[in-house]
């Protein structure tokens, strides 16, 4: 009951609140809305850590809430669906995904879906919507590093749920510092399904899709500009 993963948040709490949220949200992508999974296969075959899963970004909280229910329920022996809650009540309690320290501080929901997995990290880009320049805290990239070490981490390469933005060089900076297993993810729907936060409902009916791909391959000889682009590519990110 009282143990505690490396950010010093208590599993037990961890777990019921994973639970809670997981019995809230699912009817958002098997009721409400029908979510589509290819690949829950490759959930897996994944190693138990350092694995780190990039994708592109539509919503604040859905998409992240979405790909948690997927990997619990693939866990579970589930192939490409959601069907029967059960693989809630063992969730995979090493998952955790990287969002920004400003996001995760803006209310109470934020401050409570931190503790389900959260690497808050502090934007280099851009704050209170403008645009700034700030060197990248080393506090953040150890907190990722440390995360890795324990489990699997979700990140956002573009950092922000405009379609096609530029890829952020800090994924490139994660891979190439703790060489983890790059597993690329392409989703759908959720744009036009959820309002921006990804909190209410905007449109019922709608088809959402969720594409794991197998891990990537990088070859680190190559051109930061060439692996950037291949991190694009992967996650439907390069315009036809």
């Amino acid at each position: 009951m009282f143990k505690r993963n490396p950010f010093g948040h208590y599993l037990f709490i961890k777990l019921w609140l994973i639970r809670l949220l997981g019995f809230i949200t699912r009817r958002r992508f098997n009721g409400f809305n029908d979510l589509q999974i290819k690949g829950s296969e490759i959930i897996r075959q994944l190693p138990n850590e350092n694995v780190l899963f990039i994708s592109n970004h539509q919503t604040y909280f859905a998409d992240v809430t979405a790909m948690m229910h997927v990997f619990f329920a693939s866990l579970a022996g589930r192939d490409d669906n959601l069907n029967y809650l059960r693989y809630i009540w063992k969730p995979k309690l090493n998952v955790y995904y990287i969002a920004a320290k400003e996001t995760m501080k803006a209310g109470i929901l934020p401050r409570i879906l931190a503790y389900t997995g959260s690497i808050s990290v502090e934007r280099t880009w851009r704050e209170k919507g403008k645009d700034i320049n700030r060197q990248v805290k080393m506090s953040d990239i150890s907190n990722i590093g440390k995360a890795l070490n324990d489990g699997w981490v979700i990140t956002f390469p573009q950092g922000t749920t405009r379609p096609f933005a530029p890829i952020r060089k800090g994924t490139l900076h994660i891979i190439k510092t703790y060489n983890p297993i790059v597993v690329p993810i392409q989703i759908d729907g959720f744009r036009r399904s959820f309002d921006k936060k990804g909190i209410y409902i905007k449109k019922k009916g709608i088809k959402q899709t969720m594409h794991i791909k197998p891990p990537l391959s990088f070859d680190v000889s190559k051109s930061n500009e060439d692996l950037v682009a291949q991190i694009a590519e992967a996650i439907g990110q390069v315009k036809k």
